[in-house]
């Protein structure tokens, strides 16, 4: 018999068998739909060796589906593969004036260039590299150059009627603490007491919480708030209940637009360092009079990219993809020329994702489109490309830290997986890699578009305890 004819019909068979063992969704991961309410139209499932060309699993897979944070994930592997984990972004300082003993006799000017990761304490070091340079007294105004940026980028849109949650906040190419004023609920012995993590003068707090008793369960529904904005002030006031049970809590609120906040840190942190200071704000371009003094690089790509992935940073992911767009297409970025570079990063790629629809890069989104098999593939690719380690060590590990650290805790998968999340009124979503029993990976995807979405971790975890076990 002819063994070389004998591969190819056995090749042919096994092929035959994948694409009929593929029709259906694994028995558990169909019975926990059920029990959730959710129908099977409303799920879209791939799954896909890391190193085998076809799926083991594809389920409503070419189905055009709402990803949620998931799209974070197309968003980090192009800027990795497009920039390099080793990329850094600048932040600039001017002067339009001239410097005498320390005094200088004009403008200081910041120019921004996106950094998504700029801190209040990369601000603080950077004030302190401008007054070794000489600078200790400022006479002129705090010119802040956003033109990194198009003016009309990352126009508002709230999510869940929370106006001033810090996920709702929009790009700048200055962003300072990603304008996030953090406050924490900690209970004393007779009085819950809240406090701003980093301290700004202009934030006032209300505080009418009161001590309650019991398990600390959902503590967020617990209290309210307002937020009253002035001139030169936001009022947050707290009504509500907090149980000593629940320990120190933390409520990220935006209370500030992008240029108020930056310009009352820089005040803040100006006076600590014994600086000199009674201007005023300005927003303008770089004057060509302008003199640069210094610059601060940020941490690498491949790092930043970790608290994007890890922890689902909406915002960061945000000034990501702008900033792909002013590296590949130049100033100012616009979100449009972010989804047309990543578009013809892909088509470089040989991956065709007609469906794809990117608004902002975050999955924060009631319009952003992929499928399960192109978020698949997209896997695949990454994995065998050479930014590969950084873009796995970003993702969450289950049950171990990130948005995936409460999830699976002590089963077979814990530790054993590399995994996205995404969520969003009517929409959960679950992808990345998950290693078998017998050490091999798995490329996981699971989208849900339902009114019901919500409900369906168990059928997510489902899955994932499926591919871990074969």
């Amino acid at each position: 018999m002819n063994v070389q004819l004998i591969k190819p019909v056995f090749m042919l068979a096994v092929l035959v068998f994948s694409a009929v063992a593929q029709a259906e969704l694994p028995s558990t991961v169909a019975e926990a739909l059920k029990k959730a309410g959710i129908p099977q139209t409303g799920v879209a499932v791939f799954v896909q060796p890391v190193d085998v060309l076809l799926p083991t699993v594809s389920y409503n897979a070419d189905k055009s589906s709402n990803p949620a944070s998931v799209m974070k994930l197309v968003t980090t592997y192009a800027a990795l593969d497009l920039l390099t984990p080793s990329y850094r972004w600048k932040t600039e300082i001017y002067r339009d004036g001239s410097l005498d003993n320390g005094v200088l006799n004009g403008d200081l000017i910041i120019k921004g260039n996106g950094d998504p990761s700029f801190k209040a304490q990369e601000f603080w070091r950077l004030l302190m590299s401008l007054q070794q340079a000489g600078v200790k007294e400022i006479k002129g105004d705090l010119v802040i150059d956003k033109s990194h940026f198009a003016k009309n980028v990352g126009a508002r849109r709230t999510f869940d009627n929370e106006t001033w949650r810090a996920y709702n906040a929009e790009p700048s190419a200055f962003l300072v603490n990603g304008r996030n004023t953090s406050f924490k609920f900690v209970a004393a012995e007779n009085k819950v007491i809240v406090s701003q993590e980093f301290e700004l003068p202009e934030v006032k707090i209300i505080n009418n919480m009161k001590l309650s008793q019991g398990a600390c369960g959902e503590w967020r529904n617990r209290f309210g708030y307002t937020v009253k904005q002035k001139v030169d002030a936001s009022i947050v006031t707290f009504s509500g209940t907090f149980s000593p049970d629940c320990g120190e809590r933390y409520l990220e609120l935006s209370v500030f637009d992008d240029e108020k906040y930056a310009f009352y840190t820089f005040k803040k942190l100006w006076r600590d360092l014994g600086g000199k200071f009674s201007g005023n704000l300005k927003i303008l371009e770089l004057p060509m009079s302008a003199t640069k003094i210094l610059e601060q690089a940020s941490d690498p790509l491949g790092y930043v990219i970790r608290d994007i992935n890890k922890w689902s940073n909406n915002l960061m992911a945000r000034q990501l993809l702008l900033t792909i767009a002013t590296e590949k297409t130049g100033v100012p970025a616009t979100e449009a020329k972010g989804m047309a570079a990543i578009t013809a990063w892909l088509l470089q790629k040989n991956l065709q994702f007609d469906e794809l629809v990117i608004e902002n890069g975050s999955g924060l989104s009631r319009i952003e489109r992929i499928s399960a098999q192109h978020i698949g593939q997209l896997l695949v690719s990454a994995y065998h490309s050479a930014s590969m380690p950084e873009f796995m060590a970003s993702l969450p590990i289950l049950a171990q830290d990130g948005t995936v650290k409460k999830r699976l805790n002590g089963s077979q998968a814990d530790s054993r997986a590399h995994l996205k999340t995404g969520s969003i009124d009517g929409v959960s979503a679950v992808a990345g890699y998950v290693m078998d029993s017998q050490n091999k990976r798995h490329v996981v995807v699971m989208l849900v578009n339902h009114v019901r979405a919500g409900a369906s971790q168990a059928a997510q975890d489902a899955l994932i305890e499926w591919v871990n076990q074969q």
